[in-house]
């Protein structure tokens, strides 16, 4: 397998980001097990993933299997929004998205891999960033944000980092004044977060033993940490 297929369809963050981790004696889009592989830094395998996790869960669980694997995922805590102007003609528009990542976010993409979560060989490292998302219009697409989609993203800083390596590592973002036992709704009220993110972050989190189910409330799963 050519090095060069992981280059393809590389994505201006996805490229931004390989730049911004790699260190000087890494090697980048290696080819290990017959898989491209975004940096090789020693004995770890680093595979930076911007989104959509599902598509790369093969990937994951085979090279998890016989080497040391950390994914990066970067998490956009500042984001500006820039419109590209329709016709071309104009200058593109320029504003502060009022929305801020938060790290339990990352259980959005974590449901898709849960019980990697729990292979000692698998790390995950966010990084926190301020990024530019770039939107153009396109009329076969009107009925998603009036039209506007989303044509790329682009790195403006990297302003944390948190790594998680093992289960309890993950559990430090329950929150820590959550009474027990508690349904995903409580969850989502002390996360400050949709219940679709916490019922998420409650089912991984199950998945590597650091929850157990005990009992219901009504329809509700009441969850307790295991100590």
């Amino acid at each position: 397998m050519s090095p060069s297929i992981g280059l393809l369809n590389e994505k201006p963050l996805h490229a931004a980001l390989k730049v911004w981790y790699a260190e000087p004696d890494d090697i980048l889009e290696a080819p290990i097990d017959g898989y491209v592989v975004d940096i090789v830094r020693g004995d770890l395998l680093v595979e930076i993933q911007t989104r959509n996790f599902a598509a790369i869960r093969a990937k994951l669980a085979a090279l998890s299997t016989r080497h040391p694997l950390r994914l990066v995922y970067p998490l956009a805590v500042e984001k500006w929004i820039v419109k590209l102007s329709p016709d071309g003609l104009q200058p593109p528009s320029r504003r502060k998205s009022p929305k801020k990542g938060a790290p339990v976010e990352v259980f959005s993409e974590l449901v898709s891999i849960p019980h990697l979560l729990a292979s000692p060989r698998f790390s995950l490292e966010l990084l926190l960033i301020r990024e530019e998302e770039m939107r153009r219009y396109d009329e076969a697409r009107a009925w998603r944000r009036r039209g506007w989609v989303t044509q790329e993203r682009r790195l403006l800083d990297v302003i944390g980092r948190q790594v998680f390596a093992t289960p309890g590592e993950l559990a430090a973002m329950l929150p820590a004044d959550l009474d027990e036992p508690f349904t995903t709704l409580e969850l989502a009220a002390a996360l400050g977060a949709p219940r679709r993110l916490a019922q998420r972050m409650a089912y991984c989190l199950r998945a590597v033993g650091v929850l157990s189910a005990a009992g219901k409330r009504g329809r509700s799963v009441l969850y307790i940490r295991n100590r």
